[in-house]
């Protein structure tokens, strides 16, 4: 039987070492967490350098479009819609050249030769229905293109400039298709139709729910989960050992 006098202490110093076991094992898992939020600044891929372009580029040439919208447009919702894309463009420009500051990336000054020609065409169309259906054909299609783009290095990259730039742009480029879709004009039976899907290999891990042993280091920063484990039943062990003579010496 435990006295009065002695069971205190010794409970005290049980509970201390049980406390420091919880914190230990919080800790184990918290630090490859940690490792994997806090990413170091990488070299640029070519994704990253492609995806500082484009963004770049669009601005280049969707402002000027824009500008015109909002003249040449004969649907009063052309040239709202028109107004409020240079208007964020010119946003989204400021945060890809302050992306490109940072990472001491050049961007390009000056659109593209596809897209120097459809401001030419959108120049060229009469002012009115013409220029309308002209706008929102090469503006629907451009970001069409470049959605799926920015998604795949927001998804991928391991800079973490580019993926705030990429969760940004990825914000502006569905808002614009959403604003050229209410204007009526966007050709659905004409876009074209997505991927199709990469057949899948054996049991999925995303239908399945089950991660395989690379895809649960991947989520824990790199660290195997059997590593992990084997800590923590060690420490669990040398606790519940140290608990046990400390009740000991208390008797």
């Amino acid at each position: 039987m435990f006295s009065g006098r002695l069971a205190a202490p010794g409970s005290r110093r049980a509970a201390a070492v049980l406390a420091g076991l919880a914190i230990g094992t919080l800790a184990t898992f918290a630090m490859p967490m940690a490792a994997a939020q806090a990413a170091p600044d990488t070299p640029l891929t070519a994704a990253d350098k492609n995806l500082l372009s484009a963004v770049r580029l669009a601005g280049l040439w969707e402002m000027p479009a824009g500008n015109m919208a909002a003249e040449k447009g004969g649907r009063v919702r052309v040239r709202q819609v028109g107004a409020e894309i240079a208007k964020q463009h010119a946003e989204l420009d400021r945060l890809v050249v302050d992306a490109a500051n940072k990472l001491n990336y050049r961007l390009p000054d000056e659109p593209n030769s596809d897209q120097q020609k459809w401001l030419a065409e959108m120049e060229e169309a009469r002012a009115g229905a013409d220029f309308d259906q002209v706008f929102v054909d090469r503006l629907r299609a451009a970001h069409g293109k470049v959605f799926p783009v920015i998604a795949g290095v927001r998804s991928g990259t391991r800079n973490d400039v580019v993926r705030k730039l990429a969760a940004d742009a990825n914000d502006f480029v569905l808002n614009h298709l959403t604003l050229l879709e209410s204007t009526g004009l966007v050709k659905y039976s004409e876009l074209p139709l997505p991927p199709d899907p990469a057949p899948a290999n054996g049991a999925a891990a995303g239908s399945s729910g089950i991660l395989n042993g690379a895809e649960a280091r991947a989520q824990i920063g790199g660290v195997d989960p059997a590593v992990i484990w084997v800590v923590l039943l060690a420490a669990l062990i040398a606790g519940g050992a140290t608990t046990f003579r400390l009740f000991r010496s208390g008797r």
